[in-house]
């Protein structure tokens, strides 16, 4: 990895769990770690409910858009994590994967995309201890 790890986060819409886990770790990493996020097929706007979601917690992803997966994307990234993208996301050797399963915010209420929100919080906790370990 570089100095600067760098992520990228990948679901199909790039509309809910991929941006609420970009926000989450820009908001928690800030400048330490490059964030990426993107879709296998980028919807047309964010999931206004996980924005509700993410702005309950303090956290604006209301300037963010979906954007399409590409090569260049996967290239740049130290750690590429997929969210129920399937196949779609190309392998790299030398880059580390993961695969959260995650419910999918699409089409859920305020009451559901509560605990999706959390439990993206916890995995972005739990990478950033492995990404940027603490000085000894």
């Amino acid at each position: 990895m570089t100095t600067k790890p760098s992520v990228l986060f990948v679901c199909v819409h790039n509309a809910g769990r991929s941006q609420m886990a970009a926000g989450w770790l820009t908001h928690l990493a800030g400048d330490r770690v490059e964030v990426r996020s993107a879709g296998s097929a980028p919807a047309d706007q964010i999931n206004p409910t996980a924005v509700a979601a993410m702005a309950e917690v303090g956290i604006d992803i209301t300037g963010q858009t979906p954007k399409i997966l590409t090569v260049d994307a996967v290239e740049a990234s130290d750690v590429v994590i997929t969210m129920g993208c399937g196949d779609a996301c190309p392998i790299f050797p030398g880059k580390r994967y993961e695969d959260w399963k995650l419910d999918d915010p699409a089409g859920q209420g305020i009451d559901a995309v509560r605990p999706i929100r959390d439990e993206i919080r916890s995995r972005i906790e739990q990478l950033l201890g492995e990404l940027l370990p603490l000085p000894s």
